[in-house]
């Protein structure tokens, strides 16, 4: 299948890396703004993960200055969104009616309606659409998704999601509430869907925290009322604009063990009442390279991507704007009705 990569920022070079991987893809085109960049010197790219600075050979790839135009080549299957979370909407619903399957980064859009209009395209006009939530492809909250679901360790009793990162230097459009949501809502859109995927929708959403994007700052704790579960907290944000560093982490506290996760040194950790710590067995894997892959596999064979359907998506969406309203509200507790 014939990909184009829209967008050549961090989340732009690190699928284009991934899709060079895929067997059965083919990069035929990339978009960009950036001269520089379409000439494969992605060594001005930043990000949160790192990645490499080599140039790309794109001398076999079509190349385009927007993205309007590479939506419009009819030898393109498939277009990979890697734009400024404000252009997604309407990228996506002119790729689609132009006959594209359709993978967008995450957040989905920057609100409910739009992640909805999005939803009834690709609906009307046959294609697959995914929002490219990689957290569920990583292996260890995959692996603590299949524990939880398999009651392995028996209910869930408490959990607390954490992801943190200074704000980011090299997009200015980061900065932008407009262009972004925000650094809560841009970053944090991984643990909301991922407590969507696992424990389903909550109940209710309180939040509180501090913005000051001007310095960088968007941070926010936020509670997800789940009425068999005594308390499901997610916090982090965006710190000051300097080193610190990226970091995202996991405690699943279960009646008979907790399951606990750090990206930053602890590998995906089981601890039972009844024995010591065992470290979980997570094969070695590209999150990033898998979510591809399984999209690539759905627009394949037509089918619906149900292991990130896009409506779970816009829920996700909807339920951080929810609580970032919460947070407005000085820690108001807010139905979610998704």
């Amino acid at each position: 299948m014939k990909i184009a990569v829209l967008g050549l920022g961090f989340m732009g070079a690190t699928h284009v890396h991934a899709w060079r991987e895929i067997p059965g893809a083919e990069l035929a085109a990339v978009a960009s703004h950036n001269p520089r960049r379409l000439a494969g010197d992605l060594s001005d790219v930043g990000g949160n993960l790192g990645g490499s600075t080599a140039p790309l050979d794109f001398s076999a790839i079509t190349k385009y200055s927007n993205a309007e135009e590479a939506v419009r080549d009819s030898r393109v299957e498939a277009v990979d969104i890697c734009l400024p979370t404000h252009l997604h909407e309407s990228v996506a619903i002119a790729a689609l009616a132009a006959g594209k399957h359709v993978i967008v980064e995450k957040p989905m859009a920057l609100d409910a309606a739009a992640a909805d209009r999005m939803i009834a395209a690709a609906a009307h006009h046959g294609r697959i659409l995914m929002a490219a939530h990689v957290v569920r492809f990583l292996t260890p909250y995959s692996l603590a998704a299949d524990a939880v679901r398999a009651s392995r360790l028996g209910p869930v009793r408490a959990a607390i999601f954490r992801r943190r990162c200074a704000a980011p230097a090299w997009s200015a459009w980061f900065g932008d509430p407009e262009r972004s949501g925000g650094g809560a809502f841009d970053l944090l859109i991984h643990d909301i869907d991922y407590c969507l995927h696992v424990f389903g929708n909550p109940e209710a959403v309180t939040a509180s925290g501090y913005a000051d994007l001007a310095h960088g700052i968007d941070w926010i704790a936020a509670q997800f009322w789940y009425p068999s579960i005594g308390a499901v907290a997610i916090s982090g944000g965006w710190h000051h604009r300097s080193a610190f560093p990226f970091s995202a982490e996991f405690t699943i506290v279960c009646a008979d063990g907790t399951l606990e996760f750090n990206s930053a040194g602890t590998p995906l950790t089981e601890y039972r009442a009844d024995s010591g710590p065992h470290t979980c067995d997570v094969p070695a894997a590209d999150g990033y390279r898998a979510e591809l892959e399984y999209f690539l596999e759905c627009a394949t064979r037509g089918e619906k991507p149900s292991r990130c359907p896009p409506e779970e998506s816009a829920m996700a969406v909807k339920a951080a704007l929810l609580m970032l309203e919460s947070r407005a509200r000085n820690g108001e507790k807010i139905a979610c009705n998704l």
